[in-house]
């Protein structure tokens, strides 16, 4: 039987406080990412985590720090496969900012229907994601809580979920999910604290 997983949008940083897209762009926490991080492992407390596993990205790895520590956990382990999907000339941006660079490529976008140069694919990052928590469920241990990016989590969490529901609106920074694999079907629901 795979393992349970927790899987939750890291902290805060100061682009994501101003409305920036950041990507696979390398931002820390702020002060305020570091309470979410603080919030994340006190609302994990009582799930026996076992492990901690975060992205590459230093907003990810550090709020995965935090949660080890609150924990009294090993330092994280890092897996690339759940980094954040590369917005590529959007990134740096605000949404008013993407929409007046780039229209036609922010249209296509919001629409789903393309993706701006630079950027990496729904498909592929939502096949990145399958991949990577799939490995991760399959892997011996207790629970573990993955640090991952909401860009990532929602495409993935949309994919699980009944397609004719109404889409996922962007995750709130700290924001976790139970997921569990079930004869091939995943199911995740939202951690209340």
């Amino acid at each position: 039987m795979p393992r349970r997983l927790f899987l939750a949008r890291h902290g805060e940083t100061d682009w994501n406080a101003i409305g920036r897209l950041q990507g696979t762009t390398d931002i820390p926490l702020n002060d305020r990412g570091r309470e979410h991080g603080r919030a994340i492992a006190a609302n994990l407390a009582r799930h026996g985590i076992a492990e901690v596993i975060t992205s590459d990205l230093a907003r990810a790895r550090e709020t995965g720090e935090i949660v080890a520590r609150e924990l009294e956990l090993p330092a994280p382990r890092i897996v690339p496969g759940i980094r954040e999907r590369a917005f590529g000339v959007f990134e740096g941006l605000s949404r008013d900012e993407c929409m007046a660079r780039y229209p036609e490529a922010w249209q296509r976008w919001h629409e789903q229907t393309g993706v701006p140069e630079g950027a990496e694919a729904l498909a592929a990052a939502t096949e990145r994601m399958h991949a990577a928590l799939l490995e991760l469920a399959d892997a011996a241990g207790g629970p573990a809580i993955v640090i991952s990016h909401g860009g990532v989590m929602r495409l993935w969490l949309v994919d699980i979920s009944d397609r004719h529901q109404r889409p996922f609106a962007p995750l709130a920074n700290g924001v976790t999910y139970v997921c569990e694999r079930i004869a091939e079907r995943w199911s995740a629901n939202r951690l209340e604290g």
